[in-house]
């Protein structure tokens, strides 16, 4: 942790909201501190650091629900302890940039609620770090200053989970003080946060935590389920609204201002920040699988397959085995409308061509990833800009529903309607989710929940996570990643004997045999060597990775 901490923070080159001026100004290393600190301006340029700070897009391979070009250790359980790990480094980093803010911010020559507003930024992102952390690591260092080169605090072990928690529930109470409304908040300054993204991040962690401890038989799991409905009821108190065109949310059709549905964005159109996300999708470094796509009901309402991939107890008579599919296309037919959304039909109009199965192109399920596809992107390769929606108010949405069951296995058609109904609703998708539905059909309440999140925010980096937190992993990770179904007259120019299928004609991307969870040790990530030897060993590794 120690050469983390000690990074010194490099004010952004451009002003990342609002604007696309670009700050005439040297990094903060090169002057004194005297020269800065002393405006509302220098606050507000040393917050957009963090929002830089904020990742952006790229493939995440880990679980069961998409592929890469090339296999992924995490995926596969094949992964080692590495020496140094951005997934732990990068949110120092972060938490680096808003200490020092907190710090030398109080000199500034400004009003209260000028200064707490950018302190409030500053929390927000510190918490958004250590919600990061230990997602996916548990126990972390608190560190709550900048640390001197002597300070012991260098050397500090980890700390509990549940401490770290309160300290981001903490910082999310002040954030949500000093933050302007959603409503409030000016048109040139698009992209800031506001109270709602304060709340809608607690409500994340509650469920993260409350969820983790429950599947986990660790006490106090409903005071942070509790957390998390009432965070999310003030994010639903602040008038967002769903955008219109699920499709568009992930496109240029979704950004600016008018879309209210973006609650956290890593904003790319105003700054010379770039992706190549459409670019990714066309060669195959994100390639949707037939895992995820099970997870789609049929137009009835009713599913084929559960969470976990085993069968669900009562099938769609839409539903075609997997066997007697006729074509590639069958598997897509007669479906929730999001399914349109994720993939391409075998002769629908894809990138530069109809789209022919295959895996030549890098796809290793064979099937073409439309979501997030923006036409405009792809004809600049390198320079896409659409902007990155990392918390949005569906999530919210789906957040309130889960945490209202869980905390008693029950849940209100209202509040059905309030959420997942509202989801469907804005896909198109007439049937609807209720309790009469759930016991007339013998479905679990807490599995078609947790299928409406899945498919709502399918290919938006929170599958892994979730298989984590509802301890599913070891019965999920293990299976066989699937993918499009092989018939010789679509597959043009595929050669057969080059593919692995399954006795069903299925093309097999991963093998089961090369599949594995390690339930004792994989449910968190290792810590990197580095940060334990420079801490004097004080940082202890996690059970199972020593």
């Amino acid at each position: 942790m120690k050469k983390n901490i000690l990074i010194s923070s490099v004010f952004a080159a451009l002003i990342l909201l609002g604007s696309c001026a670009k700050l005439d100004r040297a990094p903060e290393t090169n002057f004194s501190d005297t020269d800065f600190w002393n405006t509302e301006v220098d606050l507000m340029n040393a917050a957009n650091r963090l929002y830089q700070q904020m990742g952006g897009y790229g493939p995440d391979n880990r679980a069961d629900d998409n592929t890469n070009q090339n296999i992924d250790a995490i995926s596969t359980g094949n992964r080692s302890v590495p020496s140094t790990d951005g997934n732990w480094n990068n949110p120092y980093n972060m938490i680096f940039t808003a200490n020092n803010i907190l710090e030398k911010g109080v000199k500034a020559k400004v009003s209260e609620s000028v200064r707490n507003r950018y302190f409030a930024e500053a929390r927000f992102f510190r918490a958004y770090a250590y919600a990061q952390l230990i997602e996916k690591y548990g126990d972390v260092p608190l560190v709550l200053k900048t640390l001197s080169v002597d300070d012991p605090d260098l050397n500090m072990p980890r700390t509990a989970r549940e401490t770290v928690a309160k300290a981001i529930y903490d910082d999310l109470d002040f954030a949500s003080v000093w933050l302007p409304t959603r409503a409030a908040l000016p048109a040139a300054q698009y992209g800031r946060i506001t109270k709602s993204t304060a709340w809608a991040l607690k409500a994340r962690v509650g469920l993260e935590e409350g969820t983790r401890a429950k599947f986990n038989g660790v006490t106090g799991w409903q005071d942070h389920l509790n957390v998390a409905v009432a965070a999310a009821t003030s994010v639903m108190g602040q008038g967002h609204t769903l955008f219109a065109n699920y499709l568009g949310e992930f496109t240029h059709l979704g950004d600016g201002i008018s879309n209210t549905e973006n609650l956290l964005i890593k904003q790319y159109l105003l700054t010379v920040l770039t992706h190549n996300t459409s670019r990714d999708l066309e060669n195959g470094r994100i390639a949707p699988t037939r895992n995820l796509i099970r997870q789609f009901l049929y137009s009835d309402g009713l599913p084929a397959w559960n969470s976990d991939q085993t069968p669900s107890a009562t099938r769609s008579t839409l539903f075609v085995p997997e066997a007697s599919e006729a074509s590639y296309n069958t598997i897509l037919d007669n479906r929730d409308p999001r399914i349109t959304t994720l993939v391409y039909r075998a002769g629908e109009q894809s990138y530069q061509r109809a789209w022919v199965p295959q895996t030549s192109l890098g796809s290793r399920t064979a099937y073409a990833g439309k979501k997030g596809f923006d036409a405009a992107d792809w004809a600049s390769n390198g320079n896409a800009t659409v902007q990155r929606n990392i918390i949005r108010y569906a999530e919210v949405l789906l957040i309130y529903a889960e945490a209202k069951f869980e905390l008693t296995e029950s849940i209100s058609d209202a509040d059905l309607n309030l959420t997942v109904n509202a989801l469907r609703t804005r896909a198109g998708f007439a049937p609807r989710l209720s309790n009469a539905f759930v016991t007339t059909n013998g479905l679990s309440m807490r599995e078609e929940i947790r299928r409406e999140r899945t498919v709502e925010l399918s290919l938006e980096y929170f599958r892994f996570g979730d298989l984590i937190r509802w301890k599913t992993a070891e019965t999920v990770m293990p299976k066989p990643i699937l993918g499009g179904k092989y018939i010789a007259s679509e597959w043009v120019g595929t050669n057969a004997s080059a593919l692995n299928l399954n006795a069903d004609g299925v093309l097999v991307v991963e093998d089961a045999t090369k599949r594995k969870f390690n339930a004792a040790r994989d449910y968190l990530y290792p810590v990197p060597l580095n940060e334990i030897a420079l801490s004097n060993n004080n940082v202890k590794q996690n059970p199972g990775w020593q």
